[in-house]
């Protein structure tokens, strides 16, 4: 049982090292347990056999009964699989809890340090790391290694429906997200800027900039002042339904700008070269999937990274668009982005 509740980036995340527990055991039965509201995180995932959704909303004590209806419910679920190893990969008290009042055998998590809220104490098995200071990527890593298995260098399979946008879309093009989500709103550069890296990018490769975006409030109005500003270097990307809809508009682009954000993971999961633009964010933690061509573009200013923000976005607005510029027409003139 794979053990990563959320959020959607984070599970997106884990998604490179539950390949590698694939690979480790081709012939287990393999669930996930993730909260309901990240579970369409694992649109077109190849490989699981079931998937376990945690009703967060009624996990509350203004309601005790019916937290402890959705908690046996779960549980249930959980002991009827038959799982007899559990890979949690959150290791917050939450996701400790549930496998362990499962009853499932072995438990496998981080050490006390990477693991919070004494979440260690439920588990059977203990990985910690010899840095205190590591990529997101190679922390869920350890796990699988500790298992006896390895993460793939390339992102992993998918399974996508048939794309929407046939004739809907330049035969090339690349992808912008400025959108970032409501709670982290200071990671987001200018529009204007995304506008003037558009109109560079279309001049010198006549790549059209498409601005994905998505269900948070008044992050359409934001992608469309890139396009705007880009004066027909950028259009509006094309209402996506799903997760795997998003994937599919990814997988057919030849490069990929945005803020730390969960579509800059999808777009990693979906192979494409990244330009990420940090500001308050860790570049260590938080740094893209290694296993795909990468720049990341960031100014130190004195008080990044952070984990709360400021209303003057000082780190965001020290991200040079000449840097980001050049950045793209690195990737985009490699050999994988040309094909």
């Amino acid at each position: 049982m794979v053990i990563r509740l959320g959020a959607v980036g984070d599970v997106v995340r884990t998604r490179f090292a539950f390949l590698g527990l694939r690979e480790r055991y081709p012939d287990a039965r393999i669930g996930w347990l993730i909260e309901e509201r990240a579970a369409a995180a694992l649109d077109g995932i190849v490989g699981l056999d079931e998937i376990i959704r945690v009703p967060r909303a009624t996990f509350r004590l203004a309601r005790p009964w019916n937290a402890v209806s959705a908690l046996r419910g779960v549980v249930a679920q959980l002991r009827n699989g038959g799982y007899t190893l559990s890979v949690d990969f959150h290791c917050i008290l939450k996701s400790a809890l549930l496998p362990w009042l499962a009853g499932i055998p072995t438990r496998l998590g981080y050490a006390a340090g990477l693991a919070r809220e004494g979440s260690h104490w439920l588990l059977t098995d203990h990985v910690s790391s010899p840095q205190s200071h590591i990529s997101r990527f190679e922390r869920n890593a350890l796990l699988v290694e500790h298992l006896g298995g390895r993460v793939p260098s390339k992102p992993p399979p998918l399974r996508l429906p048939p794309s929407a946008f046939e004739g809907t879309l330049p035969e090339r093009y690349l992808v912008m997200h400025p959108g970032t989500s409501p709670t982290t709103l200071y990671k987001r550069w200018a529009a204007d800027r995304y506008a003037r890296v558009a109109r560079q990018l279309q001049a010198e490769y006549g790549l059209k900039s498409i601005v994905s975006w998505g269900s948070v409030v008044g992050e359409r109005e934001f992608a469309q002042e890139v396009v705007s500003g880009a004066e027909g270097s950028a259009r509006l990307a094309p209402l996506t339904a799903s997760i795997a809809q998003l994937l599919v508009l990814y997988r057919g682009a030849q490069l990929f700008i945005g803020s730390d954000s969960g579509p800059l993971h999808l777009a990693a999961l979906a192979g494409l070269p990244i330009v990420t633009l940090f500001g308050p964010t860790d570049p260590i933690e938080n740094q893209p999937f290694p296993g795909v061509e990468s720049r990341v573009i960031r100014q130190d200013v004195g008080c990044n990274p952070c984990r709360r923000g400021c209303p003057t976005r000082s780190c965001m607005a020290a991200v040079d668009t000449e840097a980001v510029i050049q950045a793209a027409r690195e990737l985009v003139a490699a050999p994988s982005a040309l094909q």
